[in-house]
């Protein structure tokens, strides 16, 4: 395993942000600066053994902090969406920023963990490799009640998977729900979009969304809808059936905080495979539907669908729906879920 770091930019309040550098034996690199804690690049091999960039990023800190797209970031306070930004916790009512639209509260609001510096420190055991990022958010920092203590760990090892492991401890009840937001193509970032890849999500049951993208409280059955991913399909399949693609989120079964095997993407024409495991409730699929003829890194163009998301977390809205499962953490807990990318050629 080999791991370095380098400067990657400077903000304009005069900060470093750097960018650390993993790679394997067997092809296989990933770069996360601690810029949001985000993961900028992830290269690998295709069938006949030509690495490509497989993850939708920028080559600078400018176009990060220009655009919010949230390539490979480290979402938080809560991923996902929240009803109007508002909820109740221990009789006390909150009001979030409700930063997508003036309707929803989106992803941890104006300045959620993808906008701010992690403290990083590098870290080797055995044959992996890694960066254990660490954050203190303060209480009431974009209007979420008790200071957050938060680490999340990536790391990478020989057996081509990439870790990412999240620690959250406060000192008052509060709401927590972090994730990773890669934008996938296993063809090549800026190849095309990703109807053509094969998608499997293990799960049975869905939850239906209103016109604002938030769950209506039930919980529905996949089959006989386009959001049955239960056995292989193209992700273009159903797409004539749906009004703006997928932005879902689908329910893992059982939720008792064992990881398991939860989705899994197959390019076809590179052969690259990526196995998801987890120990979260729920995965949200989103297939880039807000893209726009993006540039990207290296000049490349990110074009609608030209990526896709597949975002383990609690439930979206979860704090206002009691049959969801619950995503308050208290004081004495620890919030603690991984998240596995494992990559493999067909």
């Amino acid at each position: 395993m080999k791991i370095n770091d380098e400067l990657f930019g400077i903000t304009p309040q005069g900060e470093e942000v750097k960018k650390f550098n993993m790679e394997n034996s067997r092809g296989i690199s990933v770069a996360v600066i601690n810029w949001g804690a985000t993961v900028v690049s992830l290269r690998m091999p295709n069938q006949k053994g030509n690495p490509q960039e497989i993850t939708l990023g920028f080559d600078n800190l400018l176009q990060y902090l220009e655009h919010n797209f949230y390539f490979g970031a480290t979402i938080g306070r809560f991923a996902n969406r929240i009803a109007g930004g508002f909820f109740q916790l221990g009789g006390l009512s909150y009001q979030l920023a409700c930063n997508e639209k003036g309707i929803n509260h989106l992803h941890g609001g104006n300045k959620g963990f993808d906008k701010v510096i992690w403290q990083a420190e590098v870290f080797e055991e055995g044959d992996l490799a890694g960066i254990k990022f660490s954050y203190l958010s303060t209480d009431k920092e974009e209007g979420y009640p008790g200071t957050l203590k938060v680490e999340v760990e990536y790391s990478l090892n020989e057996d081509n998977e990439l870790k990412i492991e999240y620690f959250a401890r406060t000192d008052q009840p509060t709401i927590v729900n972090l994730t990773n937001h890669t934008y996938w193509n296993l063809a090549g970032a800026g190849s095309g979009t990703i109807l053509g890849h094969q998608l499997t999500i293990k799960s049975d049951k869905y939850l239906p969304v209103n016109g604002n993208l938030i769950p209506t409280g039930e919980i529905k059955s996949v089959y006989g809808t386009p959001m049955d991913f239960t056995r292989p399909k193209l992700i273009g399949r159903d797409f004539p059936q749906l009004e703006n693609g997928y932005d879902h989120c689908f329910v893992l079964e059982p939720f008792d905080h064992d990881l398991k095997l939860v989705a899994i993407v197959y390019e076809p024409d590179s052969g690259r495979t990526m196995e998801i495991f987890t120990t979260k409730p729920g995965i949200q699929f989103y297939s880039g539907n807000m893209l726009e003829d993006i540039t990207g890194a290296q000049g490349r163009l990110f074009q609608r669908y030209g990526g896709l998301c597949l975002e383990t977390e609690y439930f979206p809205n979860a704090i206002n729906e009691p049959t969801f499962v619950s995503p308050v953490l208290l004081p004495g807990e620890v919030y603690h879920h991984i998240t596995i990318h494992r990559f493999s050629i067909r």
